[in-house]
């Protein structure tokens, strides 16, 4: 009979390495990993041959693994002259440009004798499993201050603010330092008050994603993938900085969630139909508090749904809106994109007076450019009126 054969699967990324198999054992014929979009990966086959009764050798090997569309065509690979007892390493590169959970398999092994008088297929049912993050921009730092000290905030610093900036009240009691007295408080309760800081309760954050089919378009659309990347960056720095964050879809309650986990859970998110901004953003209420961070991701809203944004940030300390275009108002005709832009400027303009930071991007701008430009111009405005 032919040799007997054995494979393993292993996925490397290319400027990575070896990727960390989630069943802890690299050498076995299933992988599950996690990768991130836009990024290089190949897998990597090894085929191991054994010897069968006769000694025969395997003389040409056609591999065939099925691949979603998603992340590419069918790879097909050809083995020859694989003796027994020996390894054989081949790869196939995997297009991880649509971020989701995909399986990989089953992969299918023809195999024939050297005078191809024997042709013999096999297929290994394990399933890969692979997922692929949203993309993830880095937002650690963001535009110096060229204007003085503290004009030019980064993003970092909306979403994370200082201590300062967390604290209750209680009454004054003798002793206390009367620098701490806060005296808007004394004036609506007629009382000395002290603010006392509480900085154990710094660690939360409220993450909405706005998955309405009619504000952001379709999953896989421009613009909803690119609510879903900034969505995935700003979570990303908050959990560095220690934020517990909590996810809140369209239609969905919110989720406490790790770093990790939630990028697992973005990398998954699907368009939702019919709905109301106003019931999309009730599952928010229940994790509402003056110190929990809140972070909108949405299309520009209607003008009768500005009210209900607003009033849901109301409970919350930092308010930050991303406002995405689902479409790039460039390919619109003039009257769509001077109905979708005005649209963005006075949702932009009515959230800035109700206390958010607002940032507006096409689906073909990244969060960072358009942060930078956002606080760009905001400092040119305020040089320039002085």
């Amino acid at each position: 009979g032919l040799s007997t054969l054995n494979y393993r699967v292993q996925v490397v990324g290319a400027t990575v390495g070896l990727l960390p198999d989630g069943d802890g054992n690299q050498q076995d014929a299933k992988a599950s990993v996690t990768i991130t979009q836009n990024d290089d990966y190949y897998v990597k086959v090894e085929a191991i041959s054994g010897v069968g009764l006769r000694g025969q050798y395997l003389i040409d090997m056609d591999v065939q693994d099925a691949v979603p569309p998603a992340l590419g065509r069918p790879a097909r690979l050809v083995l020859t002259g694989l003796p027994g007892h020996n390894t054989q390493r081949v790869r196939y590169s995997l297009a991880c440009r649509t971020r989701g959970r995909f399986s990989i398999g089953p992969l299918t092994a023809t195999m024939s004798d050297p005078f191809a008088l024997t042709r013999i297929e096999l297929t290994f049912d394990e399933r890969d499993e692979v997922v692929v993050l949203p993309e993830v921009e880095d937002l650690e730092s963001g535009l110096p201050a060229p204007f003085g000290a503290g004009q030019g905030r980064s993003l970092s610093r909306v979403l994370l603010p200082s201590g300062e900036d967390f604290y209750t009240m209680r009454e004054y009691q003798i002793g206390d330092d009367l620098r701490r007295i806060h005296w808007p408080s004394v004036a609506r309760r007629g009382r000395l008050m002290i603010r006392q800081d509480e900085a154990s309760r710094r660690g939360q954050a409220a993450l909405f994603l706005d998955t309405r089919v009619s504000a952001l378009g379709s999953s896989g659309e421009p613009g909803f993938e690119r609510a879903v990347s900034a969505a995935a960056s700003i979570s990303v720095l908050l959990s560095r900085a220690g934020f517990t964050v909590r996810l809140g879809i369209a239609g969905a309650p919110a989720v406490t969630l790790g770093g990790e986990n939630v990028l697992e859970e973005l990398a998954q998110v699907r368009h939702t139909h019919q709905m109301a901004m106003g019931a999309a953003l009730v599952p928010m209420r229940s994790v509402a508090g003056a110190d929990t961070t809140f972070v909108a991701v949405t299309a520009p809203p209607q003008a009768s749904e500005i009210p209900m944004l607003t009033r849901s940030g109301a409970a919350f300390g930092p308010k930050l809106a991303v406002l995405v275009y689902p479409l790039e108002p460039s390919v619109l005709p003039t009257s769509a994109q001077a109905e979708l832009e005005g649209r963005a400027s006075v949702a932009r303009l009515s959230l800035i007076r109700a206390g958010w930071e607002v940032v507006v991007l096409s689906p073909s701008t990244r969060l960072r450019d358009a942060w930078n430009a956002n606080r760009a111009s905001r400092l040119s405005a305020t040089a320039s009126s002085r």
